[in-house]
């Protein structure tokens, strides 16, 4: 149960901090934090920033499992959690969230500079300022209400910032889990705040399995002018990327749990290969983004991916080296009445008055990890969904609102 009268003063709270969170927001997005597959720097100085900020706003206990990684110039990948103690100091409600973003891409797709956050018809656009700042900060202002209003929760809050969520999470919650002794307790209350709908109506328990290959294809560089003294990888490529669609078909079973109900296989990036148009490539690099349904074995799809290639190779006479730059089988979904989902269902029903249904997603977040330690984990925001596109956006109202909803379940008995 919640105390309405409560409640009512947390979400007045919640509605005059809405320049303090559209100036966090602007600071944050200041604050590039690319990892360094994406050719960044990783996210230390915006860690830095953030405690510092939190310190100022009374937040006092905090924790911290850096992970030490020597691509960045700090030799460290922060993660950190800071907690405002409850009544009952070992049962928690966790909102758990990434300060890594995605780089910009073509900057001409912009309508401006994607590191100076702007505000325009109610929207913050820039980027991260969805993925993932916009619950980031709803998550920060929700807590800092129960400061203000001097209510002590139940339960204790936990807020977890961590880096590395954009690509494999190895240096952030998966190396907080394996390096902590319990990072977690079976009652918890865990929310990733890192997928959902406009409708705010999705409550993600299920996810796919992702499996992300890098295929570099070699045959022989000559001139444009003699194709005969070479072997063109980059047509050799090009045929593999139409034979591996093939996998729709061979993995062909859909689940309505699931939008898309059926398993996907896209090819995605492709790197440059010769730098002039007489010359034939001998090298061809690109990449394909696989999520499969839970039901599937990776290792069988893999399987098949193999018998592909190898037919690739021959018809071509080139070889093929598959690499994996993520691999991710599903576990077991949270349950539908698992005690976070019903939470979450009574607070955005509460908020946004809208009636929630639980599914599964194709994209991959912290939560699949947390299920294969077998705590039951729910994911939600409601999201405007412009995350790793130009001109990312988050109105300001989902952020004042969603903050609403963690403050809810912060208040629960």
């Amino acid at each position: 149960m919640v105390d309405e009268i409560k409640f009512k003063k947390i979400s007045q709270r919640i509605d005059a901090y809405r320049e303090a969170m559209i100036e966090l927001q602007t600071k944050l997005c200041s604050h590039p934090a690319v990892g360094p597959e994406n050719g960044g720097d990783g996210e230390l100085l915006k860690a830095n920033f953030l405690i510092d900020y939190l310190m100022k706003m009374g937040f006092k206990i905090f924790r911290h499992y850096d992970a030490k990684d020597e691509r960045v110039s700090s030799g460290i990948r922060p993660n950190f959690v800071t907690t405002i103690e409850g009544r009952n100091k070992s049962r928690f409600v966790w909102i758990i969230t990434h300060i890594d973003i995605v780089p910009p891409g073509e900057l001409r797709l912009w309508s401006r500079d994607p590191y100076q956050a702007y505000v325009q018809d109610g929207h913050i656009f820039g980027r991260g300022v969805e993925d993932n700042q916009q619950d980031l900060v709803a998550s920060i202002f929700a807590a800092k209400a129960l400061l203000d209003e001097g209510f002590v929760p139940e339960r204790s809050v936990n807020l977890a910032f961590v880096s590395d969520e954009e690509t494999s999470s190895s240096m952030g919650l998966y190396y907080m889990i394996d390096s902590s002794e319990k990072l977690f307790n079976d009652d918890d209350l865990i929310v990733v705040p890192d997928s959902g709908n406009p409708e705010g109506s999705l409550i993600e328990v299920a996810e796919k399995s992702m499996l992300w290959l890098c295929f570099k294809t070699k045959g022989k560089q000559c001139h444009g002018s003699n194709p005969q003294l070479g072997n063109n990888a980059f047509v050799a490529a090009s045929h593999l990327v139409t034979k591996l669609i093939k996998l729709k078909k061979i993995f062909s079973k859909t689940d309505p749990l699931f939008d898309p109900p059926q398993s996907t296989f896209e090819p995605t990036k492709k790197e440059a290969n010769v730098g002039n148009i007489n010359t034939i490539p001998g090298e061809d690099v690109f990449y394909m983004d696989c999520r499969v349904l839970p039901e599937y074995d990776l290792q069988d799809v893999l399987s098949e991916i193999q018998k592909i290639v190898r037919g690739v190779e021959k018809k071509f006479k080139v070889q093929v080296e598959i690499s994996t730059a993520q691999y991710v089988q599903s576990a077991k979904p949270t349950a539908p009445d698992a005690p976070v989902v019903l939470a979450l269902q009574e607070a955005i029903q509460k908020v946004y008055n809208v009636k929630t249904f639980a599914g599964g997603v194709g994209a991959g977040t912290v939560a699949s990890y947390i299920r294969k330690k077998n705590y039951p984990v729910a994911v939600w925001s409601k999201t405007n969904q412009t995350a790793h596109q130009p001109d990312e956006n988050c109105p300001i109202q989902n952020m004042i609102d969603n903050a609403k909803v963690f403050a809810y379940l912060f208040l629960r008995n």
